[in-house]
């Protein structure tokens, strides 16, 4: 269930001036709560082994170990038309970190005698491996539809169980039984290794198959107390993967190499990864640790140690106009026609220095490779690591080229790349760095919000996000982040209300190594049916032209444009969590923003907007659910 606030807008926003032309809906789609998997399925009456395991009385729990529990490396899956449009966007993103992090692959259901059948059920639930018995039902519903929560529930039916019931947990952590509901103390049960194996992966406090602190609690006082004190407040991430997790699911399943990964290099080693220098150029890349000119410190160790790490680095400051440089990747195989090529790169050069990036590819025609030129870099930010994000197109056998080119003006420095990432995912549409972050985590005032740029989806619909970088006034401690459709360019010739539109808002966890990565992702999706009540008790549809439904409001530079409704959460992430990756890095944080059409998720008949007028005028004649609003809540989907 989702609040809603009606804010009449007053003030000075950190990134532009909110004029008091008309409130604003804010949608908060967590009504305030940070509610963990066993608290919606408590909240949906449900009554599950360990909170959200489907089990019958009398099976086995060796799962883990019995070979004939698990899937085959590619498990076929079908998602049911119950499922939220959100949910399914949700869970094919799931899939697609499986694949670039582990062996396991899923595909549509092709008459295969086992599949997982994934639907909206009142909770998040699921068995836990193989159980051979045909359609095999996943839950994800209400509330379910989080990163983190999905990679749970299909890791039990890969074959795992909490990481709490493991053998060895009373040596990490406390049960404290007297503060469990009751009838709700044989969930904290654990699990000899004749039962449950841990694979000879250490115990790990930030397992997302761990339960939270509070669990089955009778006053939200904790259950599982950590053993070391700075974990208490770890444990129960429901963000992504842990490297721990990956490993075990790993070793279970054999796998030597995931799916959709290609390549991650920081030169840190002498052989920088496999790289060369390529021919047809008159000078060379350096592995180096610092240039005079900058960088002073290579990304991989910013902020930690200085002068330990290496990059690479093409100066400019010598030689005569035209010079180039080549440096070349190892041989790839792509299994996919897109690939993403993601690094950072460090301008210390001339403005007019160049780094182009070109692919090699290897075909029949041309056996020994012909260079295709990608695209130019060419000014940007000066004086710091940017970065990039390139989409690639090759079918054929590749190698990634970086070519380095002196300009005419003078330079202190070069061209520098550092933390390269090669993936077959579809590369985000925008970053949004927000620089001196830290500053603005010590002096940002609780309930303020600060906006991003505004961007433009694929398909020309404008967008910005809102953040509370201190959270809402009752709620300090956590960032709070929403999605705002905005004014642009292209209004007049899209359709509104703005249909089947998913918003990705992804804090990059900035490890260099994408694989090793738990980015706190959050997904949002624009029903066009979705309808609010504003101040003056005018219904309106939420996600319709903001000229219609939206606030004017001033941005820095004096422009005017109008943002729409608001809808995300107050429960993002936490400061706790925040510190505990390498979420700042520099300082900074850096945001993934996309905003995907998604109406190819229906399968269905594209629902009509329905007449308002008629729904206000006419309501007991309706049959099905309202989603109009006439009270502060907001009620779920259509279905």
């Amino acid at each position: 269930m989702a609040s809603l606030h009606t804010l009449v807008i007053l003030c000075v926003c950190a990134t532009a001036l909110c004029l008091p032309t008309s409130s604003l809906t804010e949608i908060d789609l967590d009504n305030g709560k940070d509610l963990d998997i066993f608290e919606i399925n408590e909240a949906a009456g449900l009554d599950l082994v360990e909170g959200d395991i489907l089990i019958k009385e009398g099976e086995d729990r060796n799962t883990i170990l019995g070979e004939k529990y698990r899937w085959p490396i590619t498990v076929p899956y079908v998602l049911d038309s119950s499922l939220e449009i959100n949910a399914k966007g949700v869970i094919l993103r799931a899939f697609e970190q499986y694949r670039l992090k582990t062996c396991i692959d899923f595909k549509p259901w092709s008459r295969e005698p086992n599949y997982i059948f994934v639907f909206k059920g009142r909770g998040c639930y699921s068995k836990v491996g193989n159980r051979r018995m045909g359609k095999q039902n996943l839950s994800i519903g209400a509330g379910c539809d989080s990163l983190g929560t999905v990679e749970h529930e299909f890791l039990h039916a890969l074959g795992f169980w909490h990481e709490q019931s493991r053998s060895d947990r009373d040596d990490y952590v406390t049960i404290m039984w007297d503060r469990i509901k009751k009838g709700k103390k044989n969930n904290f049960n654990s699990y000899d290794e004749t039962e449950s194996s841990s694979l000879g992966v250490p115990y790990d406090y930030g397992s997302v198959m761990h339960y939270s602190k509070t669990s089955f609690s009778i006053d939200r006082e904790p259950t599982i107390v950590t053993k070391i004190p700075e974990f208490l407040d770890v444990i129960g991430q429901r963000m992504e993967f842990s490297d721990s997790d990956l490993l075990k699911l790993n070793r279970l399943y054999n796998c030597t190499t995931a799916s959709i990964f290609l390549d991650s290099c920081q030169f840190e080693e002498p052989n920088i990864c496999g790289m060369i220098q390529g021919d047809g150029g008159n000078a060379k890349w350096a592995r180096v640790k610092r240039v005079k000119g900058g960088p002073q410190t290579d990304y991989t160790n910013l902020g930690q140690c200085k002068g330990v790490g290496f990059f690479m680095h093409f100066s400019t400051a010598t030689g005569t106009q035209g010079d180039k440089a080549y440096l070349e990747s190892r041989l790839f195989h792509p299994k996919r026609r897109s690939q993403c090529l993601q690094f950072y790169h460090y301008n210390s050069g001339g403005v007019d220095d160049q780094l182009n990036i070109w692919v090699r590819e290897y075909t029949v025609k041309n056996p020994k490779g012909a260079l295709r030129l990608i695209q130019k870099i060419r000014g940007g930010r000066r004086g710091s690591w940017e970065l990039y994000h390139v989409t690639l197109d090759v079918s054929d056998k590749f190698r990634v080229v970086f070519e380095g080119v002196k300009g005419r003006k003078p330079s202190k420095g070069g061209l520098s790349l550092d933390d390269l990432n090669l993936s077959e995912t579809k590369c985000p549409q925008y970053t949004w760095r927000i620089r001196d972050f830290t500053r603005l985590l010590a002096t940002t005032p609780a309930g303020s919000e600060t906006y991003s740029p505004r961007f433009l989806s694929p398909d020309g619909y404008s967008f910005q996000i809102g953040l509370n970088i201190n959270g809402l006034k009752d709620s300090p401690n956590k960032i709070a982040v929403y999605f705002h459709l905005t004014s642009g360019p292209k209004d007049d010739n899209l359709q509104w209300p703005c249909p089947w539109r998913q918003a990705s808002m992804e804090l990059m966890d900035q490890n260099p190594d994408i694989q090793h990565r738990m980015n706190n992702i959050k997904m949002i999706t624009t029903d066009p049916n979705e309808t609010s009540t504003d101040y003056m008790g005018k219904v309106k549809y939420l996600w319709d032209n903001p000229k219609k439904v939206g606030s004017l409001v001033t941005d820095a530079n004096g422009s005017k444009y109008f943002r729409g409704p608001s809808s995300g959460t107050s429960n993002y992430i936490t400061h706790d969590r925040l510190k505990s990756r390498s979420f700042i890095k520099g300082d900074d944080v850096i945001f993934l923003l996309s905003l995907e059409d998604v109406t190819g998720l229906l399968k269905t008949k594209r629902p009509k907007i329905r007449d308002l007028r008629l729904e206000i005028d006419d309501r007991d004649a309706e049959k099905e659910p309202k989603r109009q609003m006439v009270n502060p809540r907001v009620l779920g989907p259509w279905t």
